[in-house]
């Protein structure tokens, strides 16, 4: 495929289109560009890896910080040779043709600690499955630090605090793992071609093992309190927790926690998720 050089951060000279079946919708605002470069707190020894460059907006931006090295992995074919021929010449420039859920379920060569994606909507949840892994399995070695462009809805469940509209079980896995904070929101404007909807920047620092508020041997009662409060998202603890727990055994585990059984499960965050795990995992007399 003939391509024309173009300038870096200057996509105007590329002729591959957006495909809808991919997902794709590609991130053109430079003033958005700018803040998920300055979210990912890039340093010297930094080695980036990112998802879905399309024709390289971000990843211009990416190559000029002080990173070591940028690691881009891209999926559609038609980009590669565009990526290939704009950073090519900058060593520090690698790409992979491939899909990311599948390159990231192996060890990636070259060892990226920091992660900034543009992530296709259809895939949101299998990808932050791979990113972060989960409260049982958290990912390890956990990034240093995740921006990730998300469709508003998640990003608003990713951050969302106990007793909003947007808190649930997604809210509690994340923010277990990692500080959580939204960077700014992404109007459809922002992207060729528009998307039917607004997205937002989330910018995640996952918990090194030791600053985790829980222990690898509470994790599975942890995650199997959660699956069973969130499968009543409406009901009360009482309700949802007394259909597999004794009663009497979650009183005592609920004064413990200081967790009020009558509460809805959003609206207990997420330390007292760990509490009241840790109370039921105690034996009783």
């Amino acid at each position: 495929m003939a391509v024309k050089r173009a300038p870096a951060g200057d996509t105007s000279l590329y002729t591959p289109r957006p495909r809808k079946r991919l997902g794709q919708h590609w991130l053109r605002d430079q003033r958005v560009l700018q803040r998920i470069v300055v979210a990912a707190q890039v340093c010297p020894e930094d080695r980036l890896l990112e998802i879905g460059p399309g024709r390289g907006a971000l990843t211009g931006h990416l190559l000029a910080t002080p990173a070591a090295a940028v690691v881009a992995v891209e999926l559609d074919q038609q980009l590669i040779a565009v990526l290939r021929q704009r950073f090519g010449p900058d060593e520090r420039f690698s790409l992979l043709h491939g899909d990311a859920l599948a390159l990231l379920r192996q060890p990636l060569a070259c060892n990226p600690n920091k992660v900034v994606a543009n992530i296709p909507y259809n895939i949101t949840g299998p990808l932050l499955q791979q990113l972060m892994g989960s409260v049982v399995q958290p990912r390890q070695p956990p990034f240093q630090r995740l921006v990730l462009l998300l469709q508003k809805e998640v990003a608003d469940r990713v951050t969302a605090a106990p007793g909003s509209p947007a808190c649930g079980a997604l809210s509690i896995r994340m923010q277990l793992l990692a500080k959580a904070q939204t960077v700014c929101t992404v109007p459809p404007a922002c992207f060729s071609p528009p998307p039917e909807v607004t997205s937002a920047v989330v910018a995640l620092t996952p918990y090194p093992p030791h600053q985790r508020r829980y222990g690898p041997e509470q994790a599975p009662l942890l995650e199997r309190l959660l699956r069973v409060a969130y499968g009543g998202r409406r009901k009360m603890l009482r309700n949802t927790l007394g259909d597999v727990w004794s009663m009497p055994s979650l009183e005592q585990a609920a004064r413990q926690a200081a967790v009020d059984l009558s509460r809805r499960p959003q609206d207990l965050n997420p330390d007292q998720w760990v509490g009241l795990s840790q109370a039921l995992a105690l034996p009783r007399r």
